[in-house]
């Protein structure tokens, strides 16, 4: 049986967090971050950055699925 959800422990802002997601999450955000040049940590701190800057309340994880979400959604209507 597949795991739901992958845990992966990251350092942002130089400070440890742990962030839970699905596995084609992490793939799709791994080569997002490929793509831009940075490491996932980094993406990952422009995301949260990002998501403290808003009023919306999100959690991370759920910021980064969003973000992910948002870029495959850009991706397909190019032409």
């Amino acid at each position: 049986m597949m795991k739901a959800r992958n845990k992966r422990s990251l350092t942002i802002a130089r400070h440890r967090t742990s962030v839970s997601l699905e596995e084609p999450f992490w793939t799709a955000l791994a080569a997002l971050a490929k793509q831009q040049g940075k490491s996932i940590a980094e993406l990952v701190g422009e995301i949260d950055k990002a998501r403290s800057e808003t009023s919306e309340a999100e959690s991370l994880s759920a910021a980064i699925r969003l973000y992910v979400l948002e870029r495959a959604q850009t991706k397909d209507d190019a032409p």
